[in-house]
């Protein structure tokens, strides 16, 4: 532990600031409920805990935010660092046709409660399972939309444990892509809205989900959607047209539902679906020489 500060010192600060745990089971914080232990795992009481603890830790040690684990893949061995856990950042406030966020704040909630203020714009997240500052991290999108389009300012919180307010034009985003200050956390997010009926846009929502749930393995646990769609194409038609669809390695299954799924049919590890991935990228590269890149974003360390 560097800065002359012991692990007992450190770790006994930061459980002042809210819950910390030693060796916290990352499958248990994963919707692919896959993934080994995290050195320490910390869920702040609010920013400026957070912000106090950012401060405190060493500066070689690494930090990771989790929403809600709906788009990560942690190795089996598990995470040697410090995972903040963003869930009490759960502030919603709405002003006019702006809606700032907080990074906990859940997706679906989200949409429900923009609808309740008639405000329209980011319907399509009522189909996406994470929270606000992962789907912001990475450009979060369904049915031809994406957070970008209706983004304002994204406060980030520095490694250096100072707040700032960046423009969206500033994260420079793109499909599934944010430019975000190197070890940051996304703290908060603004968004300008289009007023429209209520109604309106809950029947458009409901008409999202159904075309969600008829689609999408969503009864077992998944990453959502494992690739990218390439430029004119569908990941999902190539991974089936390569003959993948249903294939499994271990406890972990590319879905007969929908092939650019990958479930977690029966006690997967990491390595079965990391093999899954791999064996897909292969065979869609061989037969129609197209590289599929990962949308799942993998952590950690990985041999």
């Amino acid at each position: 532990m560097s800065d002359g500060m012991n692990l007992s010192d450190w770790s006994r600060q930061l459980a002042e600031l809210g819950m910390l745990r030693e060796y916290e089971p990352m499958a248990r914080h994963t919707t692919l409920c896959v993934g080994g232990p995290a050195r320490w795992y910390f869920r702040p009481a609010d920013r400026e805990a957070l912000a106090r603890a950012v401060r405190l830790c060493p500066a070689d040690m690494s930090i990771l935010p989790l929403g809600r684990g709906s788009n990560m893949l942690v190795p089996d061995g598990g995470l040697d660092t410090l995972v903040i856990d963003v869930s009490e950042l759960n502030t919603l406030i709405f002003d006019g046709c702006h809606v700032h966020a907080g990074a906990g704040v859940r997706m679906s909630r989200f949409a429900r409660q923009c609808a309740e203020h008639g405000l329209s714009g980011c319907e399509f997240l009522a189909t996406v399972p994470g929270a606000m500052g992962g789907g912001v991290a990475m450009n979060a999108g369904a049915f031809a939309q994406q957070l970008s389009d209706t983004l304002v300012t994204a406060e980030v919180l520095l490694r250096n444990g100072e707040f700032l307010t960046l423009d969206a034009e500033q994260l420079c985003m793109s499909y599934r892509h944010s430019e975000l200050p190197g070890q940051c956390v996304v703290v908060e997010a603004e968004f300008r809205l289009t007023p429209d009926h209520p109604d309106q846009i809950r029947e458009r929502m409901r008409t999202m989900r159904s075309r969600r749930g008829g689609t999408q393995p969503l009864s077992l646990p998944n990453c959502g959607s494992v690739f990218k769609n390439p430029p004119g194409d569908h990941a999902a038609r190539l991974i089936e047209a390569a003959g993948l669809k249903g294939f499994a390695i271990g406890g972990a299954r590319i879905s007969e539902q929908h092939a650019n799924f990958i479930v977690n049919a029966s006690e997967a590890s990491s390595a079965d679906i990391v093999a899954l991935i791999e064996r897909a990228k292969r065979e869609v590269k061989l037969q129609f020489d197209i590289d599929l890149e990962p949308e799942v974003c993998m952590v950690g360390e990985w041999l």
